[in-house]
């Protein structure tokens, strides 16, 4: 009977390596063509927007708090390294985290994730506790946007067979989230890391979560909070908006940032989190400002994400001992 399965499931690991690259490009090939369609349909009002100079200054202030997003989240994970008894240096954290948040974008989408594990390991933070760190944040963005949300979204702005599943998923993350369930993941990966330095002694504590993780929790939602006002400044550079309007908005961003989060060979979530948002926004706003808003946040978040980088690099260059303190 186990032969039999082992032998069922090593059959559907082979048809998904084989599926897995025809997916992605499926996916890519889908939201292509989604989001040409949308331009090709609303061309004429897109091209009729114009952004005066309050619309400008609007911008730019979206980006200084999208940047500030970034640098927020580098130190949330400094809090999950707390949770998982690791105290660190703050602001050294911070400095690794913006450096590497821009390698998102390269292919594979998991490059941002090897060189903050790589780092932690420099700085004495055990590899099997630095592998489950960048693995809890997603998981706490996740679930942070779903809440965001399931506030924000009306019912009416889903369709009725799809109402319960952002209930549902974020029920199954809160519920994976709880220590009684994570911890059996940081015991295994905890045992790798021994077999790996053939080690037979190592404090367990230090691959525990000792409660469950509501402060990095509560951090990921001022996270989208943020990136959520970004957005909404960036529509409102194009047009003002109802306060009425602020909900259904901040709703349909986390959602759709969220998909972008979660969809395989999408790095960034690029073309994911686009097609989404027009799906969610276009019946609701005008097609063009809806394009127009979310062409122009791709390359504030780009820039945000840059400039972050760019920034800390400046900052270790300028106390290189930082580091060490």
């Amino acid at each position: 009977m186990n032969a039999r399965r082992n032998q069922i499931i090593n059959f559907l690991k082979q048809v998904w390596l084989y599926l897995k690259p025809y997916c992605r490009w499926l996916i890519l090939g889908g939201t292509l063509f989604f989001l040409i369609k949308a331009f090709k349909d609303h061309w004429r009002e897109v091209a009729a927007i114009r952004i005066d100079g309050v619309g400008w200054a609007t911008l730019a202030i979206a980006l200084g708090i999208t940047l500030l997003a970034h640098i927020w989240s580098g130190w949330v994970w400094t809090w999950i390294l707390d949770e998982l008894n690791q105290p660190v240096t703050d602001a050294r954290f911070v400095q690794v985290y913006l450096k590497t948040n821009i390698a998102k974008y390269l292919p594979g989408n998991v490059w941002h994730y090897y060189g903050r594990i790589a780092a932690a390991k420099t700085a004495g933070v055990p590899v099997g506790v630095a592998t489950i760190s960048v693995l809890l944040e997603p998981l706490l963005m996740a679930a942070a946007a779903l809440i965001v949300a399931l506030i924000g979204i009306q019912p009416t702005t889903l369709n009725i067979t799809l109402q319960g599943l952002p209930m549902l998923g974020l029920a199954i993350v809160l519920i994976v989230l709880h220590p009684r369930f994570l911890n059996k993941v940081i015991r295994f990966v905890g045992k790798i890391k021994l077999k790996a330095t053939n080690s037979s002694t190592a404090n367990d504590q230090s691959f525990q979560l000792v409660r469950y993780p509501l402060r990095p929790l509560l951090g990921q939602l001022g996270f989208i909070g943020l990136r959520g006002t970004g957005f909404l400044l960036t529509m409102v550079a194009f047009k003002p908006l109802e306060l009425s309007q602020v909900p259904l908005l901040l709703g349909a961003f986390s959602l759709a940032w969220l998909l972008g989060l979660v969809t395989p060979g999408a790095p960034g979530g690029l073309g994911i989190f686009e097609a989404t948002a027009i799906a969610l926004l276009q019946q609701r706003f005008s097609g063009g400002l809806v394009i127009s808003a979310i062409a122009f946040y791709r390359i504030i978040s780009i820039l945000a994400e840059a400039a972050g980088a760019g920034l800390a690099w400046l900052d270790e260059q300028r106390c290189p001992t930082s580091a060490d303190h």
